[in-house]
């Protein structure tokens, strides 16, 4: 619908302009569009009736104004996809959207395409055909997020970064996404991008003399803030594309509570592309134990462990080839004194239990098909990557390409360090999980563990690497480590991280590990504070799991099972906190008969957490 409206815009420009409005389909979510004085392209969001991004400039440098609009073309979708390897096997896909055609007085042309769904909102820019063939912008972006006054915003520095609760107008430079945002008004939101393939990755940084106001900032990031103005000036934020390219997604997931971003998370799926794959039945989700004993025997030993403890990968990591040095060296991988590669994977294959192999992303970027090719001929069944650059154009590429070349040798992937996936999982399903986690490696807060499904999880994967054992978690419970197997979301799920197979003494609560799935069919958030605690329910088949998590004050929660079929008897088995527990790790395990009119009651302890495995009686 077009409409002449007078608006104030928060950069202080008035005038008399036609809006282009689209409302998503449950009416709920409306973007606007319009070409403002001196013809500079604007839009806005509203949820329920109230603005969530007020009027924002869009474009490049020296190509955010000037424009006259010369079409405007409306769709429309409405339908749902089969996910095999996610947190829901079926998700909704619907949308309204409007894609306008702009002219530049230079003559370039660009369209913006903004889309309206019900779980959000999300557009992008392409460049059409055009006799300008390619375009180039040396400083980035320029698309801006203007917010409504006291907005928060959780704020992350770094890919393995903690997080902060702070006014956007305080954020600092090159702030991580997603990033989540909590209004006056009471809804939330997460500020994400998706689809990108071969752009510079999207931060945020705020607008100078601007309040409440953020600017894309393209290119790497800096974990450490008293770096930040060094970082500004050797990152490289420059753009290149070439006629009928398309930039990423900027999206937002909105609700009502922190949950609703979790449940909604496929939205960045939706703005991918479907699956590339015409035969997906090499790829096997499963959970996996990390060996960095380097030497056969010892392998073999924790395939065996794996094997009784239900666990379908060992994963050989850095080092097993060697140095890690080679560029130096000029050197090629080369397998570590003592360790027989393609006999542990023999060994493996009788056991049931497939091979994980590490290798560094400079090995990879000398010989990449060489590796996968070695790798497919052995039967390796995935490949961690490590120490992977991120931010500029190139290395999003690079990253987009390797990934295209492991699905060529049916190699599963995990790709770690700074990378954040931005829906290609659903385009590529062997990327089965990726870092930019501040996960076990660090062993962070229970306030951390309860942030993360609101905030990083927003954007899917992420590899956690959940640890049991080790004498350095001491920042939680036991009972919580159990509940994180549900809480984070990773098809590869890497269990024990730190841990060995002689720390392990049959304790009972470690049949939950061996009975937990990777994947989904229905994902719930039953209760969530951000920061404070969280319970998240997920159902493969006819069981379900429950993982609830408890940061720094002790409570008790009330869980009801209402998701339950109803008219149906199911056994609980609870694993909790118990001081009692005859074990080191202090886990109690229960077990009741259930049905959906059950409400549990979930004590907690500062830090603790409980896990449930509810399976049909």
């Amino acid at each position: 619908m077009k409409s002449a409206i007078l608006l104030s815009l928060a950069f202080g420009v008035s005038a008399l302009f036609a809006v282009e409005r689209v409302a998503s389909p449950n009416g709920l979510v409306a973007v606007e569009f319009s070409l403002q004085e001196g013809g500079a392209p604007v839009y806005q969001i509203d949820y329920r009736g109230r603005p969530l991004v007020l009027a924002s400039r869009l474009g490049f440098p020296d190509f955010n104004a000037g424009f006259t609009q010369t079409r405007a073309t409306r769709n429309q979708h409405r339908g749902e996809w089969t996910q095999e390897f996610g947190e829901r096997r079926r998700v909704p896909d619907n949308f309204n959207e409007v894609a306008v055609d702009l002219r530049h007085t230079s003559g370039r042309l660009l369209r913006v395409t903004l889309r309206a769904c019900d779980e959000g909102a999300a557009f992008r820019y392409t460049f059409p055909d055009q006799a300008t063939k390619t375009l180039e912008f040396a400083a980035g972006e320029l698309t801006e997020f203007r917010f409504p006054a006291g907005t928060f915003g959780w704020e992350e520095q770094g890919t393995e970064g903690e997080y902060h609760r702070t006014p956007v107008g305080a954020i600092t430079p090159y702030c991580e996404r997603p990033l989540t945002l909590e209004f006056a008004s009471g809804a939330f939101a997460s500020l994400a991008e998706a689809a990108n393939t071969a752009y510079p990755r999207m931060l945020l940084s705020p607008i100078p003399g601007a309040a409440d106001a953020l600017v894309t900032a393209l290119g790497g990031s800096s974990s450490n803030l008293a770096r930040v103005a060094e970082f500004a000036q050797r990152h490289d934020p420059s753009i290149k594309l070439t006629a009928g390219e398309s930039t990423p997604w900027r999206m937002f997931v909105v609700g009502d509570q922190p949950g609703d971003l979790l449940e909604r998370n496929y939205l960045m799926l939706n703005l991918n592309p479907p699956s590339a794959l015409t035969d997906a039945s090499w790829i096997k989700p499963g959970k996996a134990m990390r060996d960095t004993t380097l030497t056969t025997a010892n392998s073999k030993a924790i395939i065996d462990f794996a094997a009784t403890g239900g666990l379908d990968y060992v994963h050989l990591d850095w080092k097993w080839y060697g140095p890690v040095e080679f560029e130096a060296a000029g050197e090629t991988i080369v397998r570590a004194p003592n360790l027989d590669v393609p006999e542990i994977i023999r060994y493996g294959r009788e056991k049931g239990v497939g091979l994980i192999l590490y290798v560094d992303r400079r090995q990879l970027k000398r010989d990449r098909e060489k590796i996968f090719a070695m790798f497919e001929q052995w039967g390796v069944a995935g490949v961690k990557i490590g120490f992977v650059d991120v931010g500029p154009q190139t290395e999003t590429a690079w990253i987009t390409e390797t990934i295209r070349q492991a699905a060529k040798h049916r190699l599963m992937l995990n790709i770690h360090d700074g990378y954040r996936s931005t829906g290609l999982s659903r385009t590529w399903p062997h990327l089965m999980t990726v870092e930019g986690i501040r996960g076990n490696e660090h062993f962070p807060t229970a306030e951390h563990n309860c942030t993360l499904p609101f905030t990083r999880y927003v954007a899917g994967v992420g590899d956690y690497t959940v640890c049991y054992y080790d004498k350095r978690l001491t920042k939680t419970t036991h009972a919580h480590q159990l509940a994180m197997a549900v809480v984070s979301f990773s098809p590869l799920q890497w269990i024990f991280w730190y841990d060995r197979p002689s720390q392990y003494h049959g304790e009972p609560e470690v049949e939950f590990f061996r009975a937990v799935p990777t994947v989904w069919d229905e994902t719930k958030v039953i209760h969530g504070r951000i920061g404070e605690f969280a319970t998240i329910a997920r159902r493969k088949g006819d069981a379900w799991f429950v993982g609830t998590i408890n940061a720094k004050e002790p409570r008790t929660l009330c869980v009801p099972l209402a998701f339950l079929a109803p008219g149906k008897k199911y056994t609980a088995h609870l694993y909790s906190d118990d001081a009692t527990a005859a074990t080191a790790t202090k886990v109690g395990v229960t077990t009741r008969t259930v049905d959906s009119t059950v409400t549990l009651e979930v004590p907690l302890l500062a830090t603790g957490g409980q896990a449930i495995w509810i399976e049909p009686l």
